[in-house]
């Protein structure tokens, strides 16, 4: 080899692929998920111990809706190039209703939550409390006994046990720690509800071609609903107390006295089934259709218009076939 000739040089290695950016996990998530099984473990142990009564159930849905949040707390946020900075509750409070598409995308970058569900939880709380004072844990209570005697088999509970279940219900309702329990029980069912509806929204992006991360279809769903809680709890409450206590139904109120559907064309007691299909059909149900579309459109990190729009319209009609059997199943309960 001769000293001008050039020495052999390996070609560098190609380059590797960049590995795709992680998100944060929601660890506070974890945190709260440990807590609400420790609640539900102290409601179980007063339940055995005579302190309250028939609380067992209550206390073992909030260990499963616990395990439910540590679980959730392992997936983590997206991890989506911020181009802004958060918007505060504030903010998003207002903007849902006047500025829908600036929260959205906001979402997109910073998919917080905690605002929308303490909003939610805050507007149902005051509302169920100011229900049961207005309609009375007494009547609710025989009216709800009352329709469980009429049941048929298999749903219908053994007569000698109507007594012990009364007595049950109006405890919980009348009894303030029970009354507290009761109220983080209906939370953890608001949450667990929102996971659920959040995960097929996932499903459905998925299916049309799109990419949402599980926190972002989450925060969409519930700040999509933060305005139709609001106008139902908020005008429910001024109908409330317009109206005689004795023109309320004890079970069909008990979610909001405004009627903004097709329901009331009907009479619940000749068509229970037509009824509560009919009251889907109102302004309140078309708003969150429309907001759940526009927010999936534009919270997700990739969803076209039509995919929001065929993913809200799923949600719907699955809403729809699940209370139509349920009523059908229970019609009794509304007549």
């Amino acid at each position: 080899m001769s000293a001008n000739e050039p020495t052999f040089q390996a070609p560098p290695p190609p380059p590797m692929p960049k590995e795709e950016p992680k998100g944060v996990r929601p660890a506070k998530l974890m945190i709260a998920g440990i807590v609400i099984v420790v609640l539900g473990l102290i409601v179980i142990l007063m339940t055995v111990t005579k302190l309250i009564v028939g609380s067992i159930g209550a206390g073992a849905f909030m260990c499963f809706a616990g395990i439910v949040m540590v679980a959730l707390s392992f997936i983590r946020r997206p991890a989506v190039p911020q181009k802004e900075a958060p918007l505060s509750v504030a903010e998003k409070a207002m903007g849902i209703f006047f500025e829908p598409s600036r929260v959205f995308r906001n979402l997109r970058e910073h998919p917080n939550w905690i605002g929308a569900f303490a909003i939610i939880c805050v507007l149902t709380a005051v509302y169920n409390f100011a229900f049961v004072r207005r309609i009375t844990p007494e009547r609710i209570v025989d009216h709800t006994i009352q329709k469980m005697s009429e049941m048929s088999p298999p749903f219908a509970p053994p007569p000698e046990q109507l007594e012990n279940i009364k007595n049950q219900q109006l405890a919980t309702l009348k009894n303030p720690v029970q009354r507290v329990a009761g109220f983080i029980s209906s939370f953890c069912g608001l949450f667990l509800l929102g996971a659920i509806v959040s995960g097929l929204c996932m499903l459905g992006i998925l299916i049309f071609g799109g990419r949402i991360n599980f926190w972002q279809a989450f925060a969409v769903n519930l700040w999509a609903a933060v305005p139709v809680v609001a106008i139902q709890k908020i005008l429910g409450l001024v109908i409330l107390y317009l109206k005689s206590p004795d023109d309320l139904h004890p079970i069909l109120n008990q979610e909001t006295t405004l009627q903004d559907n097709l329901g009331i064309l009907l009479t619940p007691s000749e068509h229970p089934v037509l009824f509560v299909i009919a009251s889907l059909f109102g302004l309140t149900s078309f708003y969150l259709v429309w907001l759940r579309a526009k927010g999936l459109h534009l919270g997700a990190t990739k969803a076209s218009s039509s995919a929001g729009w065929g993913v809200s319209i799923m949600i719907f009609i699955l809403t729809l076939i699940l209370v139509t059997i349920f009523t059908s199943l229970f019609s009794s309960f509304i007549t």
